[in-house]
């Protein structure tokens, strides 16, 4: 039986920006004319948040933040290239970059072969990123070769259908120039240090967005926008089968096999308890500490409205990861938190013993 290798990480486009960018969501947020004064004025924040804003606008703390993330990802990386995968495979949301009006599958395997892409020419809104200068001083004509393995790919579609998970597969990208944000974002950051990144890659994009993927294109709006709301996203224990079932039939298969779940956790945008503003913190500790100790129940029994109410529609994501671990029996080998109140969305590492 193969040998399977599961890791979790975090996609936050601002990590691409320089320091004095990265707050710039809740910046844009603090505009929302629907925004109560008194929620908008800092003097009424809590104080880890007054002091992470500071006197720049978070300017000061985005270097802390950046070396956190940046060492979580050297952490995963070196535990990838130990275990030299014969592919890696991601879950990623998609924000309306590949599916659009015409189709949003639930889940889809992404048979892609070998393929160039230039991250920032083909960088959309939804990302963050698109038409700002990024912290690598890299130009629209950088470009890397993601390669693919389409036979794997295929295996692991008939695989998930054999184990009646109705997966959607393509052969080439539909409104994107390539792979979206959730898996570019991964690869550019686990090679945060540009050391090259030779690792064979299978997208899987996941609908984490359900209601606001179309009707908010998978991005920000303001409170007081009218928005005529999509059909859900699967449910959490559904993301929890599909992990389960994807490990099983990998397990079966000759390759070795590393699964990345790629997410931050809640986003403050998705937010409207806290005026979007913060992310979900006592949420996203829930479930933490149920991860931290093995209590997969805790996840599974995890409901959709409460995934919505607490705008952690990309942990979804990690359902599917935790649904993967369970099945291998894998035991967490380290993980990391990283919380924060004015850069979007807290952030959490994670790496299981190879199983």
């Amino acid at each position: 039986m193969a040998e399977i290798l599961a890791l979790g990480l975090t996609h936050y486009p601002p990590l691409c920006l320089p320091d004095k960018d990265m707050a710039g969501i809740l910046r844009w947020t603090l505009q929302d004319p629907a925004i109560p004064e008194a929620a908008r004025d800092p003097a009424n924040w809590p104080e880890a948040m007054r002091r992470e804003w500071g006197n720049d606008g978070g300017v000061s703390a985005a270097a802390a933040h950046r070396a956190a993330l940046v060492a979580g990802f050297a952490r995963v990386r070196e535990a990838l290239d130990r275990f030299a995968p014969d592919v890696v495979v991601i879950w990623g949301d998609d924000q309306y970059e590949n599916f659009r009006e015409d189709v949003i599958p639930p889940f889809t395997v992404c048979a892609y072969g070998d393929m160039r892409v230039h991250p920032w020419r083909d960088a959309r809104d939804s990302s963050a990123v698109r038409d700002k200068p990024n912290v690598w001083g890299e130009g629209s004509d950088y470009s890397l070769l993601l390669r693919g393995r389409p036979d794997i790919a295929r295996n692991l579609a008939a695989g998930l259908l054999d184990q009646r998970i109705d997966i959607a597969w393509a052969y080439k990208p539909l409104h994107h120039q390539g792979p979206a944000h959730a898996f570019l974002n991964a690869i550019l950051f686990l090679d945060y240090h540009r050391t090259g990144f030779d690792h064979p890659v299978i997208a899987v994009p996941l609908n984490c967005y359900g209601r606001r993927v179309v009707s908010c294109k998978g991005f920000l709006t303001r409170i007081g926008d009218t928005v005529e709301f999509d059909p859900p996203s699967p449910s959490p224990r559904r993301f929890m089968e599909l992990g389960a079932a994807t490990a099983r039939v990998l397990r079966a298969s000759p390759w070795r096999v590393a699964l990345i779940a790629s997410s931050s956790w809640s986003h403050a945008f998705l937010c409207d308890k806290t005026w979007r503003l913060r992310p979900d913190t006592p949420g996203d500790r829930r479930l933490y500490q149920a991860m931290c100790a093995g209590d997969f129940e805790a996840w599974r029994t995890t409901s959709l409205a409460e995934i919505e109410d607490a705008g952690q529609q990309e942990v979804l994501n990690w359902f599917a990861l935790m649904g993967a671990v369970e099945a291998l029996g894998a035991r967490l080998a380290w993980s990391h938190w990283v919380e924060t109140d004015v850069f979007n969305s807290n952030k959490v590492f994670a790496i299981y013993n190879a199983a």
